[in-house]
């Protein structure tokens, strides 16, 4: 979207929905995939599931895909059509919850996903 700095200056700047998108296709730009986790849940009442939804197909990136499905999911952010859609899109192969930490960890088969962070320390965000 637009933003005006000045009368004659405008910048572009992201939704808080691609922000979220972002920063699940590039973790390691905002401390890790905990740290995106704590963001989507602190504001997940300023977000529309859709939106997001919509933004992670169009990417097409399917790690973004499975984190954005697994986290909605976890915290009970988006409703079932949505999640569907976002399941409805996946291959067969697996991503790392986060790319940034080692490869190992259960493989949670309904998002091909291997969690490498545990779905507690994921939900001790919402505590903190």
């Amino acid at each position: 979207m637009k933003h005006w700095v000045t009368k004659q200056e405008p910048v572009e700047i992201s939704d808080v929905e691609r922000t979220v998108i972002d920063g699940l296709r590039q973790p390691e730009y905002c401390g890790g995939i905990t740290e995106v986790a704590k963001g989507l849940w602190m504001r997940h009442q300023d977000m529309q599931p859709k939106k997001l939804t919509d933004y992670a197909l169009r990417i097409g990136t399917g790690a973004v895909v499975r984190r954005l499905g697994y986290l909605l999911e976890l915290y009970g952010i988006a409703p079932e059509s949505e999640l569907a859609r976002l399941r409805d899109a996946l291959s067969e192969t697996y991503a790392p919850l986060d790319p940034m930490l080692p490869a190992e960890g259960k493989h949670l088969r309904r998002w091909r996903l291997q969690l490498n962070i545990t779905p507690q320390e994921l939900e001790s965000v919402r505590t903190n």
